[in-house]
């Protein structure tokens, strides 16, 4: 997933390729669990959006972690509708490679699942993430509600002061409301679970975060 020729900007909207009305084909079922992508999801559960830099290590994180009912990757951030894997790595969508988490808030805590985000990237890399280099690789989170909206504007004040400490930049993650999420491919879907040897490029910092471990939560 190098790609050299990315552009490390994000895009206006009147830069953004045109997409296309029809929904790219994915998978209908999770390869490692078998709950469906698209839903019908349980009740009370809640969704969650983030983006780490390459989503194949990214979905990992949370397909393992305790409460998560199903995950799935696709693009979120962007201006360009239902883009290809191809569109998205030439930089002209202005998406960014994201990991759908839904989740039961009864088991796993909102607080919690930031927690995961911050720890399992480097979030101060701006338009890259280690060696994978391109908006699409950009630290985000999209929030679904005004409360994981506060939550994530705490945790970014918080993990900042932590990260400074130990002599790190500004955190670059970008928060806003989440828009559409489109699915990506299914050769995507749970990549490395299909591929146990496949590329995964996420590094944290090796830095606690606060939140999520009741400091707030």
């Amino acid at each position: 997933m190098f790609f050299s020729r990315q552009k490390a900007r994000m895009i206006s909207p009147g830069e953004a390729l045109p997409g296309r009305a029809e929904a790219i084909p994915t998978a209908e079922k999770h390869y490692v669990n078998g709950n469906p992508l698209k839903g019908p999801y349980p009740a009370g559960s809640e969704t969650a959006v983030f983006a780490l830099g390459c989503y194949w290590g990214a979905e990992r994180k949370f397909w393992q972690q305790a409460g998560v009912w199903v995950t799935a990757v696709g693009n979120a951030g962007g201006f360009s509708p239902n883009p290809t894997y191809e569109e998205v790595c030439s930089g002209m969508t202005g998406h960014a490679e994201s990991v759908l988490a839904v989740y039961d808030p009864e088991q796993v805590s909102y607080g919690q699942l930031l927690r995961l985000f911050f720890e399992s990237h480097d979030p101060t890399q701006g338009m890259r993430q280690g060696n994978d280099v391109g908006s699409q690789y950009r630290s985000a989170i999209y929030w679904t509600t005004p409360a994981q909206r506060d939550l994530a504007l705490a945790a970014k004040e918080m993990y900042g002061q932590a990260l400074d400490a130990k002599g790190y930049g500004p955190i670059t993650t970008e928060i806003a409301e989440a828009g559409p999420f489109y699915f990506a491919e299914t050769y995507h879907q749970q990549y490395l679970a299909r591929n146990p040897g496949g590329y995964c490029g996420l590094g944290g910092t090796g830095v606690s975060c606060p939140i999520g471990t009741g400091v707030a939560a």
